[in-house]
């Protein structure tokens, strides 16, 4: 049994659900998750682990800066045990745009660090137009209408794959 540590970066809560997932697939394979915000990470909580996964989304194009310097910050941990790293974002609901070399987000996130994850992947993510603010929306709606995306301000599109996401726990529970 090892004990796994998930680290998250998420605006709007999806990232999380797709942690939650994960952790409920790896604890089937009998190991032991922890699941964290990376603000709340610290290094004792990655010392303590075997494996370490990472998962962020995007926000306007970008991961999270501060998790890029969380990740200098620890990366000699990280490096010193199996790990892994998703990104969450909906430029992924393109099926050609799940993979790290195929996604433009993890192309360049992947360039700027200098930590190289042994498994890399990319999750499709959500819209959900409700819960965003005023500007949120107004730019989620512009930035969907040039990639021919869903535009109702109503709504709420899901574009996960979640057999992917279980095929992702089985390869952590495996590394």
């Amino acid at each position: 049994m090892a004990r796994i540590l998930i680290v998250y970066s998420t605006v709007f809560g999806h990232t999380l659900d797709i942690c939650l997932r994960l952790k409920s697939v790896i604890e089937q394979q009998s190991h032991h998750v922890d699941l964290l915000d990376f603000k709340d990470c610290q290094a004792s909580n990655i010392e303590a682990c075997d494996k370490i996964v990472i998962g962020a989304s995007i926000r306007y194009g970008r991961h999270n800066p501060q998790l890029v310097k969380f990740i200098e910050r620890h990366r000699p941990l990280l490096e010193a045990r199996p790990n892994a790293f998703f990104s969450v974002n909906v430029v992924a609901r393109k099926p050609h745009k799940r993979q790290a070399d195929t996604n433009p987000y993890v192309r360049k996130f992947l360039k700027k660090i200098l930590w190289k994850p042994e498994h890399v992947t990319v999750f499709a993510g959500k819209i959900d137009y409700p819960i965003y603010n005023s500007i949120d929306r107004l730019m989620i709606r512009l930035i969907m209408t040039i990639t021919r995306g869903p535009t109702d301000p109503k709504g709420t599109f899901e574009f996960t794959d979640w057999q992917q996401v279980e095929t992702f726990g089985h390869k952590i529970a495996e590394m």
